[in-house]
């Protein structure tokens, strides 16, 4: 009883057999290889704009993340991004809240864990400025597209210290803040999509690190002596083409809807005063969940096509009329729409919301 009470995990007993280790230990490496198996898919959807995957790896990701009563050191960077990830996937989506502070917005507490990575790695340093400065900058930008300045300024006072290194940009975002226009040259040019792709070649950067992971290798080798590969490329295949059709009838419908539109309105862009819808409530994400996203418009058509409600114009969609408007010139409707952030509108719907506005300028 002695001796085996002294032998260690995979030595042999007095009988001569293997004692198996302790089930823990194995659960904690399988853990362990799930998590870094659902990072890199998480990182890969990501990248790929593929939103139901995502979210499905998203959930196993934050399953697996829950599950741990502390964070090893080795999984420190693969559960910060895991973190990142998954807000910035939400990042213009005000009324989801990760924190106990319902004011943190989704990209206020991503910048947290954006923090944390920064701690992780060195090598990085250009790139993880860049990144931290779009954070900063499309935390505001999202407030004030919602029509949020006041809780933009309240923003401000939270993220910048009194450094004279985050002076410049402080002052820049206060007077940004001050004209209550999200759609100004700053904005613009550190936008939310150039945030997605400098994150995007982080997440590539990763990706590389990663290729050595357990899982993907014994699950590549399992394909590949099955020969499932060929089955998958064909199906892929099948379904890009499929794609293609829709994508083009759906091209030439708003091609048509662009050219049946012939009147133009007069009137100056910059004048139409609307005021923006007092309280904090959070509108529901439109159906477009992002701007300048033509496949986005295509992927939703039938969403858009039926049943169709009236509903008030919100003061983020009027902005980006105008913005469009700016960019494009009155009449190009359904151009407008496709490169703006509208709740469920049609090209017409455009161009007599335009008209309202000329109006009201006018009185």
């Amino acid at each position: 009883m002695a001796g085996e009470a002294g032998s260690s995990p995979g030595e042999a007993d007095g009988g001569g057999h293997v004692s198996s280790p302790p089930l823990a230990e194995v659960e904690a490496v399988a853990a362990d290889w799930m998590l870094e198996f659902a990072c890199c898919c998480l990182c890969r959807h990501f990248g790929e704009g593929g939103a139901a995957e995502f979210r499905r790896w998203r959930d196993v990701a934050q399953a697996l993340i829950n599950g741990l009563s502390k964070i090893p050191t080795h999984q420190k960077k693969t559960v910060y991004l895991c973190q990142l990830l998954i807000r910035i996937e939400k990042g213009k989506n005000l009324e989801c809240c990760f924190e106990n502070d319902e004011r943190i917005s989704p990209l206020e507490s991503a910048l947290s864990f954006w923090t944390l990575l920064e701690r992780e790695e060195i090598k990085l340093e250009k790139l993880h400025e860049d990144i931290r400065r779009l954070i900063q900058i499309q935390i505001i930008a999202v407030h004030m597209e919602n029509g949020y300045f006041k809780e933009a300024a309240e923003v401000l006072e939270r993220l910048f210290t009194d450094s004279e290194t985050d002076k410049p940009l402080r002052l820049k975002l206060a007077t940004v803040i001050k004209s209550k226009d999200p759609y100004v040259p700053l904005l613009q040019t550190f936008s939310y999509n150039l945030l997605i792709s400098k994150i995007k070649s982080y997440v590539e950067l990763f990706m590389k690190e990663n290729e050595t992971n357990f899982l993907i290798q014994a699950a590549t080798k399992q394909v590949e002596s099955k020969g499932l590969g060929a089955t998958a490329l064909q199906n892929k295949t099948v379904n890009v083409t499929e794609n293609h059709k829709w994508n083009l009838k759906t091209k030439q419908r708003l091609m048509k809807e662009q050219q049946s539109i012939t009147d133009q309105l007069p009137g100056d862009i910059e004048n139409p005063t609307v005021r923006p819808r007092s309280g904090r409530k959070r509108r529901v994400s439109s159906v477009l969940q992002s701007r300048n996203s033509l496949q986005n418009v295509e992927n939703h058509g039938d969403a858009l096509a039926c049943g169709r409600r009236r509903q008030r114009w919100t003061y983020k969609e009027d902005l980006a009329l105008k913005s469009g408007i700016r960019e494009f010139g009155v009449g190009n409707w359904a151009k407008i729409l496709v490169h703006g952030d509208f709740n469920n509108r049609t090209s017409v719907m455009l161009k007599d919301r335009w008209r309202t506005l000329c109006r009201i300028n006018q009185g």
